[in-house]
């Protein structure tokens, strides 16, 4: 699908009409957006541009000379951005940002969510008036950011009631059901990793599209001070998500290896209560293995109180241990 967008009346709009009839004003164009786009869009907006649009297995290059690069005077810019945001599992999807000139040619195989509120918020009118290609692929890129900080925070929302769980007292639960409440925390904590593993190559790969873009020297394209201020701010704000994506990474970090320190702690209080179990159970095994033998003279075999005097010696031997290992707190 091709949409292009224009300045008519000092507003943003979307030119509806490609081919006028005589007679009929067209504006310029100042954005062509590419999203999933058939081989007759790509050549249309190439012929209007005198570029050459990469195609997808290009943008999916990892290669930075591949994603940041000049040809023919032209900006080629490709960033790596995420989908599905509102779940648990997103998707990394390549977006290329071509500048010629004053024109931005934007080149997308999967819908993302900040495109789509830069279009709404700049049709609206947010008194921001784009003049050229440039200011309009950094409001795409502010929406990118506000968008990466929303999921940030959600993020660190859910790390905290993680973190509540893990350290929480489970009183009345039984060890199986506790060690298994925490194996499933130990998977939601992957997949918190994992996510923010995604958001912090997005935001990597922001960065270093602004900042290539700066620094290209092109005497035709001179940014005004209000757009060098934004691009500054774009690169902070990038630079300070990352520092806060990398700081909920090492807490995810400490919540995994607090979790699977109290399953070795629940483990070990089962292999313990074992422990204890054998040991006090030994004594009276040696009782009943003594009194067990076959020798034709056993004392105790004759006499009358034989039996409940090695009962009673079973249960005693079997007491003293256990005491003395309650009194050492061991049980």
């Amino acid at each position: 699908m091709l949409q292009i967008y224009a300045r008519r009346a000092d507003r943003f709009c979307l030119r509806e009409i490609s081919n006028p009839a005589i007679g009929q004003a067209v504006s310029p164009a100042l954005w062509y957006d590419l999203l999933d786009p058939a081989p007759e869009e790509v050549r249309e907006v190439e012929a209007a541009l005198h570029i050459t649009v990469p195609s997808k297995e290009e943008m999916e290059d990892i290669e930075l000379s591949a994603r940041l690069y000049q040809e023919d005077g032209a900006e080629f810019m490709t960033m790596t951005m995420l989908t599905n945001l509102d779940g648990d599992e997103p998707a990394k999807t390549p977006a290329t940002f071509i500048l010629r000139g004053a024109t931005l040619v934007t080149v997308r195989y999967t819908d993302a969510k900040p495109f789509a509120t830069f279009c709404a918020r700049a049709l609206r009118g947010n008194g921001h008036s784009y003049q050229s290609g440039g200011d309009v692929m950094l409001g795409i890129i502010e929406s990118v950011i506000d968008r990466m900080a929303d999921v940030l925070e959600r993020l660190g929302n859910e790390i905290d009631a993680i973190s509540r769980e893990v350290f929480r007292s489970k009183t009345g639960t039984s060890s199986g059901n506790k060690t298994r409440d925490l194996e499933a925390l130990i998977e939601q904590l992957g997949r918190k990793g994992d996510f923010l593993s995604g958001v912090r190559e997005s935001l990597v790969s922001t960065s270093r599209l602004v900042a290539f873009h700066a620094a290209i020297d092109n005497p035709a394209r001179r940014p005004s001070k209000e757009i060098r201020q934004v691009m500054k701010l774009v690169q902070r704000d990038a630079s300070s998500l990352g520092d806060h994506a990398a700081f909920l990474s090492g807490k995810i970090n400490f919540l995994l290896d607090a979790t699977l320190g109290l399953i070795n702690l629940e483990q070990n209080q089962i292999i313990k209560i074992f422990t204890v179990a054998s040991v006090v159970f030994l004594p009276p095994t040696l009782v009943a293995s003594v009194y067990g033998m076959n020798f034709e003279l056993m004392p105790e075999l004759q006499w009358h109180l034989g039996y409940p005097w090695a009962i009673a010696i079973m249960i005693l031997s079997a007491l003293v241990p256990f005491l003395y290992f309650r009194r050492r707190g061991w049980v």
